[in-house]
């Protein structure tokens, strides 16, 4: 009996260590919506979100957020800032 018990929590614990945390899959979920995973770590993500109503609730405040903001127009970018973005930009690549 304690060695199948043993044996039962050896094997939970495995699956526990290959499976996505919540950390993990809400770093995931913007390539996830866009399609950019892997289709193996899709799949962990699937698996993840059938059984995690938190990270599900956070996939569809994603989905709905981009959904609004791709109704949005963006403001006017003021010349003088978008001078000093392609300057850092430059920089930053130069290095």
């Amino acid at each position: 009996m304690i060695v199948s018990v043993l044996a039962a929590l050896r094997d939970w614990r495995e699956r526990r260590r290959s499976m996505l945390q919540c950390r993990q899959v809400v770093e995931l979920l913007t390539d996830y919506l866009e399609g950019a995973l892997p289709a193996d770590v899709h799949r962990a993500v699937e698996h993840h979100l059938a059984h995690c109503d938190s990270c599900t609730a956070y996939l569809q405040q994603l989905r709905t957020t981009v959904a609004v903001l791709g109704y949005l127009d963006p403001p006017p970018l003021d010349e003088g800032v978008r001078d000093d973005l392609v300057a850092l930009f430059r920089d930053v690549h130069r290095h």
